[in-house]
């Protein structure tokens, strides 16, 4: 038992395997360089590094609300998370690997913007802003400082709508200005293919159609965006981020204070001499006090969402403004949509009107194929080698080749008359 005991506390040996030998039924195996011991399979994805991609810190451009400066930030995912309170889904929206339509969430300590090219987490204290080398995003953060620093007096409008207002802003500019670089282009071809039909200008104009449905398409999620943010209260409410901070923290003060009230009551309990059951209704009234007091901060905190709820008209004129801009631009590119689609029933008309005309003169000639075609029955008639009385009659040839040409005559004036007047097929 003994020997069994140590021979099982030894440290097992690798055990030895033979060498392999190449053979016609089992060909030798390609060596594996020394390199690639770690990539199974070479042809693969490369997932520990999209790992890395994903997962990685990314340059952000943060603007404070405070004193308007602008820094640039190294900031990992995990960090970003914890630092604004966002899920890892909302961030996702905000990655330049991942293509997401344009969208606005109201968060309880942020709002999540991806409106184009401006792609941002918006605080009450600070805007942190997706850097990139895009010239929206660096003008975004220049003109959101400008904007800080010459603030008007009365202006009361919150940090945070004045970020949201600045990206709704920068978003419709863009759109706007692509939808009237494409009017610019649109029209002179759409014209010029009207008057010359030829494939150049047909590819020129599918290439412009394909374009103006996916900016048709971004425009319109972006009005669908700003539409759904109006219909809804509560979402305009959660975008109140100053309000609810200062409510966080005066409930948080008042937090501190009740704490403060019972401890410093609790201390001159302990301090005084034993209770007796005569001071026991002193006590009572104290944590009366002290429901009394969290019944009213309760109070406050309802009586605060509920005039935020009344008051979101701000915030909802601010969204109906660049509503209203954002709604003239998809209106553009739809009467241009319309303008297309005119040109194209258009150009369908002139090639069916040269369609008809082309079978029109398909069975002209067909009709005078079949006159031409008697005249080669009457001359094949004659020409055959047999005994017969119209033969012997006098000019009998030249009277079948008038009558013959009398009835071709007809029938080819009578197909004129019928295509002509009678309108059997459109000119």
């Amino acid at each position: 038992m003994a020997a069994a005991g140590d021979s099982a506390k030894q440290p097992l040996l690798p055990r030895a395997h033979p060498p392999h030998v190449a053979s016609a039924s089992s060909p030798a195996l390609p060596s594996v360089p020394p390199g690639s011991a770690g990539r199974r399979f070479p042809g693969g994805l490369d997932v520990p590094n999209l790992k890395k991609r994903g997962g990685g810190t990314r340059s952000w451009i943060r603007v404070e609300a405070a004193t308007a400066s602008v820094q640039t930030l190294e900031i990992d995912k995990a960090t970003m998370m914890r630092r604004c309170e966002l899920p890892a889904r909302d961030l996702r929206l905000l990655d330049p690997l991942f293509v997401y339509p344009s969208t606005v969430l109201g968060r309880e300590r942020a709002i999540v913007v991806n409106l184009e090219q401006i792609r941002c987490v918006i605080t009450a204290d600070e805007v942190l802003l997706l850097n990139s080398l895009d010239s929206y995003v660096l003008q975004y953060a220049a003109e959101l400082q400008r904007r800080l620093l010459q603030r008007a007096e009365g202006d009361e409008l919150p940090f945070e709508f004045r970020a949201l207002e600045l990206a709704l802003e920068a978003a419709c500019s863009f759109l706007d200005a692509q939808a009237a670089e494409l009017e610019i282009e649109a029209y002179p071809l759409l014209d010029e293919l009207t008057s010359k039909i030829s494939t150049l200008n047909l590819e020129r104009v599918r290439r412009l159609k394909s374009r103006l449905v996916a900016l048709t398409r971004r425009v319109q999620k972006v009005r669908d965006e700003i539409e759904q943010l109006m219909d809804d209260d509560g979402d305009m409410a959660e975008m109140y981020l100053t309000e609810k901070k200062l409510r966080m923290e005066s409930s948080v003060f008042g937090d501190q204070s009740l704490l403060g009230y019972n401890s410093a009551g609790a201390a001159g309990t302990s301090a005084s001499a034993p209770v007796s059951p005569v001071s026991s209704p002193t006590e009572s009234r104290k944590l009366e006090k002290a429901f009394s007091l969290c019944r009213s901060r309760h109070d406050s905190v309802k009586s605060s969402d509920n005039t935020t709820t009344e008051h979101i008209e701000e915030l909802e004129m601010l969204l109906e403004a660049y509503f209203v801009v954002i709604d003239s631009t998809l209106n553009k590119l739809t009467s241009l949509k319309e303008y297309i689609d005119d040109t194209e029933d258009f150009i369908n008309i002139q090639l069916d009107n040269v369609r008809n005309q082309l079978i029109q003169f398909e069975l002209l000639l067909t009709t005078a194929t079949f006159v031409v075609a008697i005249f080669g029955v009457v001359a094949g008639v004659f020409g055959m080698n047999f005994e017969s009385t119209v033969f012997k009659i006098h000019n009998a040839f030249s009277w079948v080749l008038i009558i013959t040409g009398v009835v071709g005559a007809f029938i080819f004036f009578s197909f004129l008359w019928f295509f002509k007047y009678k309108r059997l097929m459109p000119l």
